[in-house]
């Protein structure tokens, strides 16, 4: 009582001494700041969990082997006992699951959020599962923005720009990268830019950035800097990058969806826990490196020291023989994405923002340390190229072409790369849209249409709701009826239209005013003419399984004014192109205001 008090005399305060617009900026920088430290939060603690588990904890060689495979399968148990037990939902903890709230839940994000995305994180990757912490860190600060937007009773509009600023605050923090975070949350999160939204995106992207660089400055992820600028003698060789990383995209984003749908589709939560955990310890077993994220490999690789990569494998003492180099490299790069898959499948939380990184920078690497061995002539910086290829296969499964050139800039510190990330991205990019015009987190909201984007048509669509729209003043009559009875349901009707309706409430059929005038005023007719003989089917049905776009295109195909809707065959009311457009404008008004 006494914090809805607060809150109640706060809300009264700043209604007299601030503007709507100020006040909006003050809460971007405080979700900016709060997303900052949830991102240094899960950082420090993984970062720890990690070296109190593998680096203190385990002596010797054939001990660390065991235990790494251990570990893991240990931080998924905890991470579903936490989900089921503690916080007891289901809900997803990725990007997808911000993009569904966004589209069907007016960016409204369940509270327990803020800290069980984080804490899921935290179990997962930091006992060696094979996930980024990125997006739990995503999910954190996007449910602070969202909570936060509902506590103060904002709009549609501002909450899902709360919810973005968590967003780019989260990306700012952990990467560094400022301009990052803004525009992950404009490209990604499909925000629309104005300057109603750009602003408070920056004061929160920068305001994470603060956060980690003060408290935490040596967890920026890679310290590089870039020794070999770009020649245009090079291009041919970027431009054939390009394609390659459009298609590990590709195959990083369908592998990833076919093996988590796979997983979803077995019902008992311990089943799929077993099945995903003991996939992962096989792959575990064969290819170490990967355990975890991946960075400690980008990193080697980022230092030109590609033969640790090899370290604690079976093939250590091959580091140095080019084929096994090679064909490591590749089952590396087929594997990651099988690994991420599992350990989210089984029950962990996490996302796919590191493992394409890792995926990229050996795509990357591998490729350039190829046509060095082949000796052409030119000698490529695998650097350089692992860098660019973390930017075009990001690029490529997020369809973010800006968001994975502005990660990589960032991160180089300086523009340097700017040719060839733009090369790569952008053809990476639209080689990945070629397979499957949607991404790795929009995939299944766009089969349920429930896809938010920048066309505005088709945005409000979406955020639409059948049930919005659907009119049940309709008053219906049994199909074993007569005129009679029909007429005395028109006498009481506000309406022209009659659903007709057997014993136990399904559809039979429609019955027009029209349909009937030049008879339901001879009484002759009531006890003679059934209703059953009156009835006509519908042009169209409606089922309260269908999205808006569905119901639209069914509007205008039949060129009906009025449709039915069923569920399961039962009669539910009608929907009428009146009331869906009034709708439509409403919606439209909300998310268009500035």
């Amino acid at each position: 009582m006494k914090v809805n008090k607060l809150l109640a005399d706060f809300h009264r305060w700043r209604l007299r001494n601030l503007k709507e617009s100020t006040f909006i900026l003050i809460l971007a920088s405080i979700v900016g700041i709060l997303a900052g430290f949830i991102a240094l939060t899960l950082k420090v603690s993984v970062f720890y969990l990690r070296n109190l588990s593998v680096n203190q904890i385990i002596g010797n060689d054939r001990a660390k082997l065991v235990l790494l495979l251990l570990f893991p399968t240990l931080g998924i148990g905890l991470t579903l006992i936490f989900k089921h037990f503690i916080i007891k939902d289901k809900v997803k903890h990725n990007i997808s699951s911000i993009l569904e709230a966004i589209s069907k839940k007016n960016s409204i994000m369940r509270a327990h959020k803020v800290f069980s995305s984080m804490l899921g994180g935290i179990l997962t990757a930091g006992f060696g599962g094979s996930v980024g912490v990125e997006s739990p860190i995503i999910s954190s600060g996007a449910a602070i923005g969202s909570n936060l937007g509902r506590i103060f009773h904002f709009n549609y509009k501002t909450i899902t720009l709360l919810l973005a600023c968590g967003s780019a605050g989260a990306i700012a923090a952990i990467f560094n990268t400022p301009i990052a975070g803004v525009v992950f949350a404009l490209e990604v999160l499909l925000l629309d830019l104005s300057r109603f939204s750009l602003i408070p995106l920056l004061i929160a992207s920068v305001s994470g950035t603060i956060i980690t660089t003060v408290f935490y400055p040596e967890a920026i992820l890679f310290d590089f800097q870039i020794k070999e600028s770009f020649k245009v003698s090079f291009l041919p060789f970027y431009l054939s990058f390009a394609f390659l990383c459009g298609i590990v995209s590709h195959y990083f984003s369908f592998t990833y969806i076919k093996i988590e749908r796979k997983l979803e589709s077995i019902s008992n939560p311990y089943k799929r826990f077993l099945i995903g955990s003991i996939g992962f310890g096989i792959l575990l077993l064969i290819f170490p490196p990967l355990w975890g994220e991946g960075f400690s490999t980008i990193k080697a690789l980022l230092s030109e020291n590609h033969y640790s990569v090899l370290d604690m494998t079976l093939y250590s003492q091959y580091s140095d023989n080019l084929i096994v180099i090679f064909l490591v490299f590749v089952l590396l790069i087929l594997l990651k994405v099988v690994s991420t898959a599992l350990t989210v499948g089984a029950g962990g939380i996490g996302g796919i923002f590191a493992p394409s990184l890792f995926t990229g920078a050996l795509t990357g690497y591998l490729f350039a340390h190829f046509i060095n061995t082949l000796d052409v002539g030119i000698h490529l910086s695998q650097v350089n190229f692992a860098m660019i290829g973390m930017a075009g296969v990001l690029s490529g499964v997020l369809h973010a072409p800006l968001t994975g050139l502005f990660l990589i800039a960032e991160i180089t510190f300086g523009y340097e790369l700017i040719v060839p990330l733009m090369i790569v991205t952008t053809i990476s990019f639209i080689t990945a849209k070629y397979f499957n015009k949607n991404s790795i987190v929009t995939a299944q909201l766009a089969e349920r249409g429930q896809l938010i984007t920048h066309n505005k048509d088709q945005a409000v669509l979406t955020m639409m709701k059948l049930k919005s729209v659907i009119e049940t003043d309709f008053l219906s009559i049994s199909v074993d009826a007569n005129l009679g009875d029909l007429v005395k349901i028109v006498s009481k009707s506000k309406r022209n239209l009659f659903p007709v309706t057997d014993n136990e409430g399904f559809l039979a059929g429609i019955i027009l005013l029209d349909d009937i005038r030049e008879i339901m005023f001879d009484q002759q007719m009531y006890h003679k003419e059934l209703v059953r003989n009156l009835m006509t089917s519908p042009p169209a049905f409606i089922k309260m399984e269908d999205n808006m776009e569905q119901v639209m295109q069914k509007f205008n195909n039949s060129k009906a004014w009025n449709l039915p809707v069923i569920e399961k065959g039962k009669y539910v009311g009608f929907v009428s192109k009146s009331k869906m457009f009034n709708v439509y404008r409403q919606q439209l008004v909300e998310i268009s205001a500035e």
